[in-house]
């Protein structure tokens, strides 16, 4: 092994690792910020970006799922409806996905992280004055929400986490943790409907999200016992400058062609 594979697969441990952390922090499995880095950092289109951080984000969602749950119980029957519910919609969605322009697609991307940071931003403001009601809708529209989520994760890889949480915390009055573990437990089998397309259509390079993964696995509990240190509202103010800064990020050009 060469002294430059060494440094390169270093450093992809090491990015992982930290999206890891991030990803357990913000019950996100750490692709929605690989997504921008692999787009800018390794001229990567948008269908690659978003097919590779796949690769990164099964294992790491499996394990927070895991640790979230550890932490907050809830039934499995639950997290099993909605995460079976998902894949109606991840595969057409998906397959929509890797049809699209890159550019187009990078441009949808970015608009659904600033609405959501806007949207963070605005429940935090209401939170400060007085306590926010949620709506309180009956659990057996809980499949929804899987739907919901699977028609972003086959869209963007990592849409599901972010539109989900906000659905299970205004919606169906879940804590802030509670919704993140929730909305992890249907990104995994949309998730691997979503790798599986990605990659028989060629946008996924295993060789850059093996060692992303491997990183990410080592600090996601790290990342999960850190949000239940935190207050819930400044949970949520860091989910909104996450999305914000990614969306950012999602808007510069890249060096790729």
């Amino acid at each position: 092994m060469t002294v430059a594979l060494l440094i390169a697969v270093a450093s992809s441990l090491a990015l992982g690792a930290v999206l890891g952390a991030l990803g357990g922090l913000l019950g996100i499995g750490g692709g929605i910020i690989a997504i921008p880095v692999l787009v800018l950092c390794y001229g990567m289109d948008q269908q690659m970006a978003q097919g590779t951080a796949l690769v990164m984000m099964v294992p790491n969602v499996l394990i927070g799922f895991w640790r979230y749950r550890q932490r907050n119980p809830f039934p499995l029957r639950t997290a099993l409806t909605i995460g079976l519910a998902s894949i109606v919609s991840t595969y057409p969605a998906a397959r929509l996905a890797v049809a699209l322009d890159a550019r187009a697609l990078k441009l949808a991307f970015a608009v659904l992280l600033l609405w959501l940071a806007g949207y963070f931003v605005w429940i935090s403001r209401r939170q400060a004055g007085g306590e926010v009601r949620s709506a309180g809708w009956n659990e057996r529209y809980l499949p929804a929400v899987g739907v919901v989520g699977g028609l972003f994760a086959g869209l963007f890889s990592v849409g599901a986490v972010i539109v989900a949480a906000p659905i299970l915390v205004q919606g169906f009055g879940k804590r802030q943790a509670v919704a993140q573990g929730l909305a992890l437990a249907l990104v995994v089998p949309g998730a691997l409907v979503a790798l599986a397309t990605y990659s028989r259509a060629q946008h996924v390079d295993w060789h850059l999200g093996a060692p992303l993964a491997v990183g990410g696995m080592a600090t996601i509990s790290w990342g999960v016992a850190l949000a239940h240190r935190l207050p819930e509202r400044r949970l949520k103010q860091l989910f909104a400058l996450m999305l914000l800064g990614t969306a950012i990020l999602m808007m510069q050009p890249h060096r790729g062609g």
